[in-house]
């Protein structure tokens, strides 16, 4: 795709999609890191649905360890690999506690040596919380970049590299909400709403579908 067709495509993204938010409900810092670290192999709907009652009672790194490891497993157990991620946020929390005063790292290496934070999580956080111009690609994003021809790459993290390589900067800070939620909503796995999509005139998916 040449870059005058890409810019377009993002012009066209930013008109419909400017303004879009996150889906993760928080209101503290560190509820934010811990909602995305549940959110993997997980929609934030459920996500949402678990950490409602959790977040009323825990809303710092102490506070979670006071809740124990036994009652967070059992606050989400609905979200898949809740074992597993009931241990890290537990672990996470100390190191938190213990080397930051309670408070989330601000950068990528920081974030990144926290149990259960890989590079999507750290992202999402430099993003949402300190607006650094990151771009999270997950199975939505993957899936439009790879479709449309915006950024193409074999895995998650050549689709990021190509995006940052590609994207011009002001659009960095917003585009990953962007094709969130076309990705979630019209460019969807299966039966893509093509005659819905913003993009799909310069989309280069070769099997559009468009309802009769």
């Amino acid at each position: 795709m040449n870059q005058l067709k890409r810019v377009q495509m993002l012009e066209m993204l930013q008109e419909v999609y400017q303004g879009a938010r996150i889906e993760l409900n928080y209101e503290t810092e560190f509820q934010l890191l811990i909602a995305v670290l549940l959110s993997a192999q997980a929609t934030d709907i459920g996500v949402n649905k678990a950490t409602k009652g959790l977040f009323s009672e825990v809303s710092d790194p102490q506070q979670m360890i006071d809740f124990g490891e036994k009652d967070l497993k059992n606050a989400i157990k609905s979200i898949g690999l809740y074992h597993t991620k009931a241990k890290n946020v537990m672990k996470l929390s100390h190191i938190l506690q213990e080397e930051y005063q309670g408070l989330v790292p601000r950068t990528r290496v920081g974030l990144e040596a926290l149990p259960g934070v890989g590079r999507k999580t750290a992202n999402v956080v430099l993003n949402e919380l300190f607006g650094h111009a990151t771009i999270a690609v997950d199975t939505h994003i993957f899936r439009v970049c790879n479709r449309s021809g915006l950024a193409k790459g074999e895995t998650p993290l050549k689709v990021e590299l190509c995006l940052l390589k590609v994207v011009p900067e002001a659009y960095k800070k917003d585009l990953h909400q962007w094709l969130i939620q076309l990705g979630r909503y019209t460019c969807v796995a299966r039966k893509p709403k093509c005659s819905q999509c913003p993009i799909a005139e310069l989309c280069e998916f070769p099997d559009k579908v468009y309802e009769a």
